[in-house]
């Protein structure tokens, strides 16, 4: 079984994130996801997230730190797949996303990331996701976010 590994940007935008959704007749056609690629032979990930940002939605972006790592087979792809997830922000004077080498994107806001629309192997970034837009949500809200320390 082949291992790919995959990098794949979280685009937060105030209480939205950037999700991208998979072309049909592919691999988990149809499903939502964070946006990215596979990483070439050779190639470094941050690099190729922002060349896979690029190429499906025409963004320019700068690559952060990983918030997420999932490891994942898919045994009816008989493919086992390691994602690295990483914070990207858009730069100054980028396009605005669009649907280049995706089916559809769109700016979700926390009711829209449910869990059955992603892939399986985005569970464990997505729920780190949901908890800080509900937080942002929060805040905007006029809520107080505590630690929970008292």
């Amino acid at each position: 079984m082949d291992t790919v590994i995959v990098s794949a940007g979280v685009i937060f935008d105030g209480a939205r994130v950037l999700i991208s959704q998979r072309k049909s007749g592919s691999h988990l056609g149809g499903m939502w996801e964070f946006p990215g690629g596979k990483v070439e032979s050779g190639e470094d990930p941050r690099e190729a997230l922002r060349r896979e940002l690029q190429e499906e939605l025409g963004l320019e972006t700068d690559i952060g730190e990983i918030i997420d790592v999932a490891f994942h087979e898919y045994a009816e792809a008989n493919r086992v797949v390691l994602l690295l997830f990483f914070e990207a922000t858009m730069r100054q004077g980028s396009p605005p996303p669009q649907a280049l080498d995706v089916a559809a994107f769109r700016w979700a806001r926390s009711a829209d990331l449910a869990e059955e629309r992603f892939p399986p192997a985005d569970a464990g970034v997505l729920r780190k996701v949901l908890r800080r837009l509900r937080a942002i949500e929060r805040i905007s809200d006029g809520g107080v976010i505590s630690n929970g320390d008292g």
